[in-house]
């Protein structure tokens, strides 16, 4: 099977060392690179191109969030793990919203932590069940403050398409699996956000999270 190729950066010598003696368990996992600054990372992911990047923010004296975003951007075939902090709730969405893949809580599993780098791999999305928890009673929350509740009325092409967006896969692939034009996925997606009353990706995963369209990858 391919070789998963994987750059950590971590402010921290001792928690990429912990990673990396992980990682030498799993055949298939290699670490080709390391990071312990923002400016180390962006050489590092330019110079080897990564299948996946394991990022903890936490340090926000040597990472942040806005790094996610900008070389997600110019790394797009890059795929983001990143692990945080579980007191820093306010943050997840905004995590979400840079197109990360996984995330994690320091207090995860080995099993946890293996499997999200798996999923991660295939590009699926991993939550674990702690940010999941903190995204659906957000989420859940927000719901109750409306003043009326609305029905999806989504069609079953709609709900597929819902689905094939919640774990991951580009428009282009979802074209070609349900055999239509990106340009009419576009449209469905559209029509979807309209549908639902929101306006963005990380919305229509948590969406598909609750009405139990997708379910996060779990041991």
């Amino acid at each position: 099977m391919k070789e998963v190729r994987i750059v950590l950066a971590d402010a921290q010598y001792l928690a990429r060392a912990g990673y990396r003696h992980l990682l030498q368990e799993q055949a298939r996992f290699q670490v080709v690179g390391e990071a312990s600054d923002t400016k180390e990372l962006e050489a590092v992911v330019q110079e080897l191109k990564p299948d996946i990047i394991i990022f903890d923010y936490h340090n926000s004296e040597s990472f942040s969030i806005d790094d996610i975003c900008r070389i997600n951007n110019a790394a797009p075939e890059t795929n983001f793990l990143v692990v945080t902090s579980e007191s820093e709730k306010s943050k997840i969405f905004k995590i979400l919203e840079c197109g990360v893949n996984s995330i994690l809580t320091k207090n995860c599993s080995r099993e946890e932590i293996i499997s999200a780098i798996k999923s991660t791999s295939r590009s699926e999305k991993f939550f674990c069940n702690k940010v999941l928890n903190v995204i659906l009673e957000k989420h859940l929350g927000n719901q109750e403050e409306e003043e009326n509740c609305y029905p999806s009325n989504l069609t079953a092409r709609e709900v597929e398409i819902v689905e094939l967006v919640a774990k991951g896969i580009p428009t282009r692939e979802i074209a070609d699996l349900l055999c239509l034009s990106p340009h009419t996925v576009y449209t469905h997606r559209k029509n979807i956000m309209k549908k639902l009353r929101i306006n963005s990706v990380s919305e229509m995963i948590l969406y598909a999270i609750n009405a139990g369209i997708v379910k996060p990858a779990v041991n």
